[in-house]
């Protein structure tokens, strides 16, 4: 469903990617998992239009998308809840899901929408008249996930939903996600609680200096030593560190 071939971007003259190439495959639930600044962020933007490639291509449904306007991707069926959530604070809780649903033009599909993101999280429901700013930051996180969720769209790109969030929370959240993937949601999720992640993803890719350096299934991420070490807490080093009691 989604390509990326020899991605390179850049922030200025800051080159962020780095040939950057991957796939998500229909109906997976792909992770993207790395240390701060690695690059994670950058290629959920140049997937959404945000940041337009230097060099290389993205590929949606068989169609190119490089280059392309933001609202237009959106329109072709993908869906970003971006790092940090980004809702609108000033807007309520009702007013952010319709902002979410800004190309419906059904009243009727519209409701059902809204009714579907207050049965997925109940508590929007009775927030639906507060100010989106005044939320927690599990709610806010509730919000921006239903926001992307109202054009249902065929490709979500999750960007750190744990951020910030207290353990319950983060299995709560984390339990959506499996949710949304078991109905057939494709999911590309940038992410840094690894076990969490590939826990119920389907493929992942590590990411470093904006450069993938290993991808692969959970259990294959696993016997990579590097990986164990640096996300994992499994490595020899910090074996001996423990042994030493240090």
């Amino acid at each position: 469903m989604l390509k990326l071939i020899g991605v390179e971007a850049f922030y200025g003259k800051i080159k962020a990617l780095h040939g950057v190439s991957l796939e998500v495959p229909h109906g997976k639930l792909v992770c993207i998992l790395g240390a701060n600044g690695a690059g994670k962020t950058t290629i959920l933007k140049t997937v959404s239009g945000i940041l337009e490639p230097e060099t290389g291509t993205i590929h949606f449904d068989q169609q190119r998308i490089d280059g392309m306007d933001p609202e237009d991707i959106v329109g072709l069926g993908v869906g970003h809840v971006p790092e940090n959530r980004h809702i609108f604070p000033e807007l309520t809780v009702y007013e952010n899901l319709i902002m979410g649903g800004f190309l419906i033009n059904d009243k009727a599909i519209l409701e059902e929408r809204l009714e579907s993101a207050y049965h997925r999280f109940p508590v929007l429901q009775d927030r639906s008249r507060q100010l989106a700013g005044t939320l927690s930051g599990g709610e806010q996180q509730m919000l921006a996930i239903s926001r992307a969720l109202m054009l249902q769209p065929k490709l979500l790109l999750l960007d750190e939903p744990s951020l910030g969030l207290s353990p319950l929370l983060v299995q709560e959240i984390f339990d959506t996600i499996e949710e949304l993937h078991r109905s057939g949601v494709t999911i590309l999720l940038v992410e840094q609680n690894i076990n969490q992640a590939l826990r119920i993803a389907d493929y992942g890719y590590v990411l470093t200096s904006g450069k993938i350096f290993l991808s692969g299934t959970y259990e294959e991420l696993r016997r990579e030593e590097k990986v164990r070490e640096m996300y994992l807490g499994e490595g020899k080093y910090v074996r001996r560190a423990r042994l030493w009691g240090m």
